[in-house]
């Protein structure tokens, strides 16, 4: 009979330990997803800001090496992010293929004029840099005009913007929600064990003595769970950017790390938190309400 209660006892034990790292793994899973998923909208969106077209049209009669030495110093210049020198001859041939008919055999003469194609760093890609960054282009004596699409940069803010403030929004109400299931699930766990902790009281244990195999117990149980939800997030880049080659381009190595380490972090801390004050209650607790 008390064999029998001992395996059940212990398959309970087993069975909430196993619970607790599943439900902690779940969540860490979802706010590391969430994470990969910001992590890699800020890269896209630097990526589609750094590829708005940015034309600098030179003025007739300025010689070649004139404009490499411009196209050199904006090379230096903090906001460019690269620039490509695009001659009458290579202009002409873009324009002959996008309208798939030779436009200069027709007129008899190449009209175009030389360019130099501008990408700008991803943080100067908006409305009001650009503007400033325009004027001050204009006052070079050697540039005739300045060509971008603004309706589609105020567009690409506006849009990056909203996605932001959402992603925002839902980090927000994921860490929350991750909160309040990883503190009840370790409750709950603790719960199980209330008795136990006031058995260890009756015989003169101190609260730092039966305290701390709950912690250690935690502190396992977050890194377990973390590294488990970061097997899951690794799995899933692997087979995302097997599906899509391009992901690979908004890899960033550091950031995927510093997002490994909160996971760590996020697991542990809230783990030993949660239990914590779950044992601090049912140390204190009183006798009476242990049944309830």
């Amino acid at each position: 009979m008390l064999q029998q209660e001992d395996r059940y006892y212990r398959r309970r034990i087993a069975t909430s330990y196993f619970t607790t790292i599943i439900s902690i793994t779940l969540v860490l899973f979802l706010l590391g997803l969430l994470g990969m998923i910001v992590l890699h909208a800020q890269k896209l969106s630097d990526y589609v800001k750094e590829n708005i077209g940015f034309s600098i049209i030179i003025r007739e009669g300025v010689k070649e090496s004139g404009i490499m030495e411009l196209k050199k110093k904006l090379d230096k210049t903090y906001y460019v992010k690269s620039t490509e020198y695009i001659s009458r001859e290579h202009a002409a041939e873009r324009l002959k293929t996008e309208l798939g008919e030779d436009f200069v055999s027709f007129l008899g003469y190449n009209p175009l004029l030389p360019a130099i194609d501008l990408r700008l760093k991803a943080a100067y890609a908006n409305s009001d840099s650009i503007n400033r960054i325009e004027r001050r282009l204009l006052n070079n004596p050697e540039i005739k005009e300045v060509f971008y699409q603004k309706s589609l940069v105020e567009m690409i803010n506006l849009n990056i913007e909203k996605i932001s403030f959402i992603l925002l929004g839902l980090s927000g109400v994921l860490l929350f929600i991750a909160i309040v299931l990883i503190n009840n699930t370790i409750r709950l766990s603790v719960y199980s064990k209330r008795f136990l902790i006031r058995s260890m009281q009756l015989v003169g244990a101190t609260e730092g003595f039966i305290r701390k195999p709950f912690l250690f117990r935690s502190v396992f149980n977050g890194c377990l769970s973390a590294f488990i939800a970061i097997g899951f997030l690794t799995v899933i880049t692997y087979f995302s950017i097997e599906q899509l080659p391009e992901l690979l381009e908004l890899q960033d190595i550091t950031m995927l790390l510093i997002l490994v380490a909160i996971i760590f972090l996020l697991g542990v801390f809230l783990s030993w938190v949660s239990t914590y004050f779950a044992v601090r209650k049912y140390l204190r607790i009183k006798t009476d309400l242990l049944y309830t």
